[in-house]
């Protein structure tokens, strides 16, 4: 892909490196701390001055990590697709769906970190909570496409941005309250089937953004979109519970097949059409 020395977003909140640390107050020790001064006649001010003091001295201890050049290169790279992701899907949202596209905010983390929708680990792997209207993703994942689920190149990693950013749009449209909605009133199957059909969707609406950004702007290079397609196979339901388990359980898919989310990726890149994503009308057959 054709990035570098290309404008990043705005919307994008670093929290690499950054030891997420418990709010500090006055604690239980410190309390009885204060009522000793208080019984020995000293000054309590000079208690509170040294726990604060304390306080400081290991925030800037804990508070960063180091970070290397290899990193940064990849944030900048992830702020730069998310851009290119804004600049499609404010165009189509204005001239399809005349609307205004709200965009969404990207959190770099390491490790671990919170969200609107609870606790996000490296684990995780990269998500999007709709609380919030925040994509977050561990730069580390990077690693793991490559290494793990064999789907290298920087397209592979573009693609998961723009899956992600394709949840937003469907947070924004309504469709994924529509489907969360249906928690608990359907059977757990029944759910799965629709979450399914929710990521596939987020797939073609990632195929569509892949479209027009090429046909806006020329930056795929030759054996970018393979990447993609190798890592939305590398990620299906039933390679990953193969790997994992040796067997799979189609009851339980809740993202699509390797082969389900190759197709919808190919259709959204090949046709740009927001009338296709039809992934919720069609049948189980045809999905």
């Amino acid at each position: 892909m054709l990035w570098k020395g290309r404008e990043g977003s705005k919307n994008v909140e670093d929290r690499r490196g950054r030891a997420r640390t418990a709010a500090k107050g006055i604690g239980f020790g410190t309390i009885i701390l204060i009522v000793l001064a208080f019984l020995f006649g000293e000054n309590p001010m000079r208690i509170l001055q040294q726990v604060a003091s304390q306080q400081q001295q290991q925030q800037r201890q804990t508070q960063y990590q180091p970070r290397n050049a290899a990193e940064d290169e990849l944030a900048q790279f992830v702020s730069v697709v998310l851009k290119e992701t804004e600049d499609v899907w404010n165009r189509l949202f204005r001239e399809q769906l005349g609307k205004s596209y709200s965009e969404p905010i990207l959190v770099l983390f390491s490790g671990k970190t919170t969200s609107a929708c609870g606790h996000a680990s490296a684990a995780t792997g990269p998500f999007y909570c709709p609380a919030d209207h925040k994509l977050y993703i561990d730069l580390e994942f990077y690693s793991q496409l490559k290494n793990r689920f064999k789907a290298p190149g920087d397209f592979a990693m573009a693609y998961v941005v723009g899956h992600e950013v394709a949840h937003h749009v469907q947070n924004l449209l309504g469709i994924t309250t529509q489907v969360q909605r249906q928690r608990g009133r359907i059977s757990q199957k029944e759910y799965n089937e629709l979450s399914v059909r929710l990521e596939l969707q987020a797939d073609f609406l990632a195929g569509v953004w892949a479209h027009h950004t090429q046909k806006s702007k020329r930056i795929l290079e030759e054996g970018d979109i393979e990447e993609a397609l190798n890592a939305a196979h590398a990620i299906g339901d039933d390679r990953i519970q193969m790997e994992s388990r040796g067997y799979v359980v189609p009851d339980s898919f809740t993202h699509g097949t390797s082969e389900q989310r190759v197709r919808w990726f190919t259709k959204g890149f090949r046709t740009g059409d927001l009338n296709q994503a039809d992934t919720f009308e069609v049948s189980d057959r045809n999905l």
